[in-house]
């Protein structure tokens, strides 16, 4: 069955059609969704056959880590631990393109972070659509880049392969092009943040080092 297109407007999305995706994601729905940085695959935290049909899109192995895509500090703070320092950059930083490592919390299902290294990836980003759906859904989603295995790149247009999407996902939020540059990474799980991955989130202002 194809999937269900809903094309809301990136600064004032419709909220019918947001309660729509909150309700389908509940259900267990696959979803491809706007962010600040790029498209991006999303689906319930708790749900392990979505989760499980996202990596089999990205032909994700064992130990690809999913993202947390969060509505706030607050939120983030259930999932992941947060000393003051952390905390400080992360109200520096959010919303925005960033994706930062933190150490899991006991409330993350197990299956979700990183199996030696106990870490999960969390963001929170500054996109009116993506932020009004987590504001109804209640919940992080568990999310990864939209891009295909066999691309260099995340899909920008979604209208470029709409037939690969409508076989692949249940949902679509087409809020038209948000870009195809992935986040910037930061890893906070030692005593200083480390650069993993430079993407769109500038980090000039904090001098540091990559990993």
């Amino acid at each position: 069955m194809a999937s269900e297109w809903l094309e809301l407007h990136p600064v004032d999305p419709q909220r019918r059609w947001l309660q729509r995706a909150a309700d389908r994601v509940r259900q267990g729905a696959v979803i491809a969704y706007p962010t600040d940085s790029c498209y991006a695959f999303g689906c319930r935290l708790g749900d392990k056959d979505a989760a499980e049909r996202i990596r089999g899109l990205r032909e994700f192995d064992r130990k690809h880590q999913f993202t947390l895509v969060c509505r706030d500090l607050s939120e983030i703070a259930t999932y992941a631990r947060v000393d003051n320092w952390q905390y400080r950059l992360l109200k520096q930083l959010t919303p925005g393109p960033y994706t930062f490592v933190l150490e899991a919390t006991k409330e993350l299902p197990r299956r979700v972070a990183h199996e030696k290294r106990k870490t999960i990836g969390i963001r929170v980003p500054e996109h009116k659509v993506t932020q009004a759906l987590l504001e109804l859904l209640g919940e992080p989603l568990l999310s990864c880049t939209l891009q295909w295995p066999d691309e260099d790149q995340p899909l920008n247009d979604l209208d470029d392969d709409r037939a690969r999407l409508e076989r692949s996902v249940d949902l679509v939020l087409d809020a038209g092009n948000c870009g195809s540059e992935p986040t910037t990474v930061l890893d906070l799980t030692g005593d200083a943040p480390l650069l993993l991955r430079q993407g769109k989130g500038d980090v000039s202002m904090l001098g540091l080092a990559e990993g």
